[in-house]
């Protein structure tokens, strides 16, 4: 079971130093500060903290185990927060995320897309979906190839019940940073080099904590946030 951290008393300040950080990030390359969603990573964190999060302005919040999300999007239903799953999605964990998330940003199969489309509750919009694309081939992370992309977005882009968006990626960490900045480049060519018929990609869900300002400035649309939000995370 996750131990769940206290609320930290500096949240305030801390959502507000990540929100300055993304607007001079924005404004370094000539975007607008609202073209960037803050995603609160609320993993190991309570509802509590949740919620306190939420009276600061933030609505979009990512988790990433299917059993620790569910108690919290129903204690704070009232809110009407967007719910995103960032995990490793398993096929067996589709159904509920299917039936309580707005957005899924790790798919990387085609299963694991039909499988959420078939089970989509029909009374609610598409869900929204990125595909994960393992940008520098790193064994030890899910996504697609790069080389596998496009077949993957088309069959995807076909089902249903879902909406595709775009891309998300998890670049290996980089003390240099041509080299932490080159992974998101890529990320952003790869999505421009995708040619669907009908289907407009708008979504780039890249960077965390240590390195969301390059992601930014390499188009990110949504920074997926946690450590500078609420500070370190509970052990498991």
């Amino acid at each position: 079971m996750t131990n769940m951290l206290m609320v930290p008393q500096n949240l305030a300040e801390n959502v507000r130093a990540v929100r300055e950080r993304i607007a001079r990030a924005a404004a370094r390359c000539g975007r607008d500060s609202d073209s960037v969603t803050l995603l609160a990573v609320g993993k190991t964190h309570s509802a509590d903290t949740l919620r306190a999060a939420a009276a600061c302005g933030l609505e979009h919040f990512g988790e990433s185990y299917v059993k620790e999300a569910l108690p919290k999007i129903e204690t704070l239903r009232g809110l009407e927060l967007t719910w995103h799953f960032i995990g490793q999605l398993q096929a067996n964990k589709t159904r509920p995320v299917a039936e309580h998330f707005h957005w899924v940003h790790g798919v990387d199969r085609l299963r694991i897309a039909q499988r959420l489309s078939e089970q989509r509750p029909v009374h609610a919009p598409p869900l929204n979906v990125c595909l994960q694309v393992n940008v520098a081939g790193e064994a030890t992370k899910g996504g697609v190839t790069p080389e596998a992309l496009p077949e993957l977005a088309a069959a995807v882009a076909a089902l249903p019940r879902l909406t595709l968006r775009g891309l998300m990626c998890i670049p290996p960490p980089e003390e240099d940073e041509a080299r932490q900045r080159h992974w998101f480049a890529e990320t952003a060519r790869l999505m421009r080099s995708l040619h669907l018929p009908g289907i407009t990609l708008d979504t780039l869900s890249m960077g965390m904590s240590n390195d969301f300002e390059v992601a930014i400035e390499e188009g990110a649309t949504i920074v997926r946030v946690g450590t500078a939000l609420f500070g370190p995370r509970a052990a498991k």
